[in-house]
Formats: structure tokens, sequence, C-alpha cells
């Protein structure tokens, strides 16, 4: 399915969250995630089942001071 992450167009196979982080080579990364603007906490994301055009945020934490 085709997808948006950070506003690039991507195609993914899997149909949850956590699939489509795996598949996009951030299983393992600390970081935040939003579909559609609503932000999703890392628990749910294997429970969360993205559709065709959905728009997926992925936010690296920070560091400096």
């Amino acid at each position: 399915m085709k997808i948006l992450v950070n506003s690039e167009a991507r195609d993914i196979a899997g149909p949850s969250l956590a699939d489509a982080l795996d598949e996009l080579g951030y299983g393992g990364a600390v970081i935040a995630t939003a579909v559609n603007g609503d932000f999703a906490p890392a628990r749910l994301r294997a429970a969360l089942i993205l559709r065709e055009g959905d728009s997926l945020e992925l936010l690296a934490p920070m560091r400096g001071g």
C-alpha cells in the first residue's frame, strides 16, 4: 500500500504501524509516531492498522543544548 512517511510517498507491505516501522528500518528505534496527525503510542503500534493514503510522521529525539 502507498502511504506518506514524513510527506514522502512510500510503498509498504505490512498492515500495522509496527510492521511499517520494521520495514522502514525503525523497528528498534526510539521515535515518536503520528498517523494522520494523531499521536500513536508505542504500545499501540502493533494493533494500529494502516490504510492506503495514511500519513505517517516519524520524529526522532534531538540532542544538544
